[in-house]
């Protein structure tokens, strides 16, 4: 047995309680890791609150989608994304179900060696920010040369997005409140506050041939459509509502976008080992007050990951 938030009913966080549940035994190439810490996403969010769905079969429902921990048990041959896997091994796992509990069994395929430098707090918050940074990049072909706008830099893909950035040799031009702005400088990126006359202020730092929007707001999506001439460059990952009638791309993961995330996993890893790449943990909440982490996690306050610790 082992105790795992779940999802009770659908609705606000109110609905996510502790349970002990069974796992389920070992298949071949699958591993059973310890958890130490447990990444929150508002994408889990989504999935309890009906959003993506509410079938009632469903419930009660596991969630979480990544964590870091040690390796307890593997089958023979079991080989992760950076190499083989033993017990005692110290990893990060993503493509799960039920992340928020004391241990998960995962496919070996999914886990990681956790980079020496990193806490198991930082390194529950590496791999799927930081893919879904990736792939926004990927998809706007950021590189040398370009300057790239980024709406929402100071949240936890934010933070990924100016960081990667930098590293392809762009220029950042980063979108947060005042108080964030020295967070931002520190990664290289030029930041500027929100609100408006904000076209206005881009302009004055410079032309954009990119933009990413993490926030979904009106102001992201017209500020954007506005500054870059070629829409095929400009990418979101929270304003469905009208991505379609502005030609822009919403970037979920499906459609090809899963393969580029999982691709890009090794070379996160890699970077943050190296020190080239930062996870920024703003809270850190027991896993049993998962309900008030997501409540914080709602007010879009979070000034990085916030993680769950068994």
């Amino acid at each position: 047995m082992t105790r795992t938030v779940v999802a009770k009913a659908y609705g606000g966080p109110e609905v996510l309680a502790l349970q002990d549940i069974e796992l389920p035994g070992l298949a071949e190439g699958q591993v059973l890791v310890d958890v130490r810490a447990a990444g929150t996403n508002p994408f889990d969010a989504k999935v309890y609150s009906g959003e993506m769905g509410d079938d009632p079969a469903r419930l009660p429902m596991p969630i979480g989608l990544e964590v870091a921990g040690v390796v307890a048990a593997v089958t023979p041959g079991a080989t992760g994304y950076t190499g083989p896997l033993t017990v005692g091994d110290e990893v990060v796992v993503t493509n799960i179900n039920g992340g928020y509990a004391d241990q998960v069994v995962a496919n070996a395929a999914d886990v990681g060696h956790k980079p020496q430098n990193l806490s198991f707090e930082q390194a529950a918050g590496l791999v799927l920010a930081g893919a879904t940074a990736w792939h926004l990049l990927t998809n706007t072909r950021v590189g040398t040369g370009d300057t790239v706008l980024i709406h929402g830099a100071s949240g936890g893909v934010g933070l990924m997005a100016v960081q990667l950035a930098a590293a392809r040799g762009a220029r950042v031009i980063a979108t947060a409140s005042p108080a964030r702005h020295d967070q931002l400088r520190k990664y290289g990126a030029e930041p500027v506050a929100y609100g408006a006359g904000l076209a206005d202020r881009v302009r004055a730092i410079g032309s954009v041939d990119a933009a990413l929007d993490l926030v979904g707001t009106d102001e992201a999506l017209d500020t954007s459509v506005e500054l870059v001439a070629d829409r095929s460059r400009i990418a979101t990952i929270a304003g469905f509502a009208r991505a379609g009638e502005l030609g822009i791309a919403v970037l979920t993961g499906a459609e090809g976008g899963q393969a580029i995330r999982d691709a890009a996993r090794p070379e996160l890893v890699e970077l943050a080992a190296q020190g080239r790449l930062e996870v920024t943990v703003d809270r850190v909440f027991p896993l049993a007050e998962a309900a008030e982490a997501h409540r914080y996690l709602q007010t879009g306050h979070a000034r990085g990951k916030v993680v769950l610790v068994p």
